[in-house]
């Protein structure tokens, strides 16, 4: 890696030991269209800013998450640090049968938190462009 990367994205089986080194905010749309594009089963992402500091176990003190719905055009963004868990506030009545999934792995999310995929491009450019700061371009509830 690089010391010039500023994320790292985990989406695919494999990613665990090694993760896709983004080096540009811009660079998540690839990510996003891997998504889109990809098999069904791996349509979520988590992404680590290398911008924030490690807890002293060594492991990210953060986490946001990309998750697309290619047969709707949505998707959602969660984000979780020290202060709590979030995922963004959509449209009432989500699709409660369709699954965000990692690897295969199910990751339930609130039904009312899918957005329009051009939000989730944009929060998810922000976030690495703060620097690992949740995004203040979408509204927000409590993950539970």
């Amino acid at each position: 890696m690089s010391e010039k990367a500023i994320a790292e994205a985990r989406y695919r089986p494999g990613h665990g030991k090694q993760p896709v080194f983004l080096f540009s905010s811009e660079e998540v749309d690839k990510v996003i269209d891997d998504l889109l594009t990809g098999p069904e089963d791996q349509n979520l992402a988590e992404l680590y800013s290398l911008k924030r500091d490690l807890l002293p176990s060594g492991f990210p003190d953060h986490s946001f998450m990309i998750g697309v719905d290619r047969g709707r055009s949505v998707g959602l963004v969660s984000f979780s640090d020290s202060g709590g868990s979030f995922v963004t506030v959509g449209e009432p009545g989500g699709n409660p049968e369709f699954g965000y999934l990692m690897a295969g792995h199910h990751t339930e999310f609130e039904i009312d938190s899918e957005i329009p995929l051009a939000l989730v491009r944009e929060a998810s450019r922000q976030f690495l462009a703060t620097g690992g700061r949740r995004p203040t371009c979408v509204e927000w509830q409590t993950q539970i």
